[in-house]
């Protein structure tokens, strides 16, 4: 039997994480300021000031810092949902901080969102990959929704799933828009979607349906 190969040493890990991060950053501040089209990998690795080479010990193409960027957003959900677990913050309170979150990285690069977009279109690759984190976003969401379900502070007469892929939806919409104007509105579009879609996410009144697994096609024929 072959002996084992030794593990990397703590100080090793973290320099690789460091050289992973310094390409991930050098990435979305030149997708910000030239574009994703316009932005090369030697730019990337210039400006993180490493070897051309570097680049793809970490990432096997540009298009992969948009996955990696997918998974940060990912990871932050993850947190997010982690954190207000058993909190008892009002549904429309937890909404909008969650919203705040998760759009400060694109805020910060609204090339970010163009590209994406452009990547699932194009890259069958991104796509699949995308798939895959849009799934995780909509089993966390829902686990969001479903909470204010069993608090009464959402309504119970459609199934949290279905609520988590309009929200998503809503969010995407004003992502794509916003991402053509690419201005400091972004807040404000959030905020408008958010009260307008929360009026159709309040429970329902005492006379009205309100039982929860109901498809969202039975609700609205």
């Amino acid at each position: 039997m072959a002996p084992l190969a030794p593990s990397p040493s703590p100080r090793r890990v973290r320099r690789s994480a460091e050289i992973r991060e310094r390409l991930f950053r050098s990435a979305l501040l030149l997708f910000a300021q030239k574009g994703f089209a316009e932005t090369t990998v030697e730019d990337i690795t210039e400006a993180a000031d490493l070897g051309k080479g570097t680049f793809f010990n970490y990432f096997p193409s540009k298009d992969h810092i948009l996955m990696a960027f997918a998974e940060m957003q990912i990871r932050k959900l993850e947190v997010f949902v982690h954190d207000v677990r058993g909190t008892r913050d009002p549904m429309p309170q937890i909404l909008r901080a969650l919203m705040s979150r998760m759009t400060e990285e694109p805020i910060r690069n609204p090339e970010i969102v163009r590209a994406l977009i452009q990547a699932n279109l194009t890259s069958a690759a991104v796509r699949r990959e995308m798939a895959r984190l849009h799934d995780r976003n909509r089993e966390l969401l829902a686990e969001l929704i479903r909470g204010g379900q069993q608090r009464g502070e959402v309504r119970a007469d459609l199934p949290a799933e279905e609520i988590a892929q309009v929200w998503r939806q809503m969010i995407f919409g004003t992502l794509l828009f916003w991402s053509l104007i690419g201005d400091n509105s972004l807040p404000q579009r959030i905020e408008l979607a958010i009260g307008i879609l929360w009026t159709g996410l309040a429970p329902r009144s005492p006379g009205g349906s309100d039982s929860v697994g109901k498809s969202g096609s039975e609700v609205l024929s």
